[in-house]
């Protein structure tokens, strides 16, 4: 296999189940050190178990400052750089417009918004110049979804970011890209909605898709190791739909 992330050192927040550990998983097949951050120990020594000798697991919540702040500084002692970020921590759950709680805001945005820019600010130190910064979006950044506007508003917010940062960073080549997946089949998908509804909301997305069915993390995780890799060194600024032309079509 041609490991095109031999000796990279990468960060993936968010990196205990579904899309984070599967790109954590492609990372680290394409030979790189991978630092992965969850905020369940149970389920962070697993995560790590299933990616193998080359995950380092760091539990953080994403959305607090100060565990970023750890999650760094063991970073800089273990590895003494970061070459790939994929910031990826983040969640929502649906509420209706006449609904919405303060509480439901603020976590979505804490999490969504507030930690992903924190997240990216506080690496700034130890991203080598020229390295890749992946955010994770959704196509609820240019699509309207009923019941689902403050995460939506907060994928939109993700996309600009990429956009002002990719000029913030110019002068150390630091390439900033969103990938914004479509319906994935993962455990925070089927947690939108009761156990007994879960299998009507997957028929219902993937009549949605072009390609006519989910996708699986795993080709997320395959399209971050793109937007990480050399092979995407004049690739800046975009927002990547890995989302079967849901929203293309």
């Amino acid at each position: 296999m041609n490991k095109q992330l031999n000796g990279k050192i990468a960060l993936v927040t968010g990196g205990t189940s579904g899309i984070g550990l599967a790109t954590a998983q492609e990372l680290a097949a394409q030979g790189a050190q991978v630092f992965i951050t969850g905020r369940r120990q149970a389920e962070l020594d697993a995560a790590v178990a299933s990616i193998g000798a080359a995950a380092t697991g760091i539990r953080a919540d994403a959305s607090v400052l100060s565990e970023l702040d750890t999650v760094y500084a063991q970073i800089a002692k273990s590895a003494g750089r970061l070459d790939i970020l994929f910031a990826n921590a983040g969640g929502g759950d649906m509420m209706p417009l006449g609904a919405i709680t303060e509480e439901h805001f603020d976590r979505i945005f804490g999490t969504n918004v507030r930690g992903v820019l924190f997240t990216v600010q506080k690496a700034l130190p130890l991203l080598v110049d020229g390295a890749s910064v992946i955010l994770t979006s959704s196509t609820t950044s240019v699509l309207g979804t009923a019941n689902f506007s403050v995460y939506s508003a907060s994928k939109a917010a993700v996309r600009n970011f990429a956009r002002s940062w990719a000029l913030d960073l110019k002068d150390r080549a630091i390439r900033v890209n969103v990938v914004s997946p479509g319906p994935i089949r993962t455990p925070g998908l089927g947690e939108l909605v009761p156990d007994d509804a879960r299998q009507g909301l997957f028929d219902y997305l993937a009549s949605q898709v072009p390609l006519g069915r989910l996708g699986e993390p795993q080709e997320i995780g395959k399209a971050v190791a793109f937007l990480a890799s050399d092979a995407a060194s004049f690739v800046n600024g975009i927002e990547l739909f890995v989302d079967g032309g849901m929203a293309q079509v």
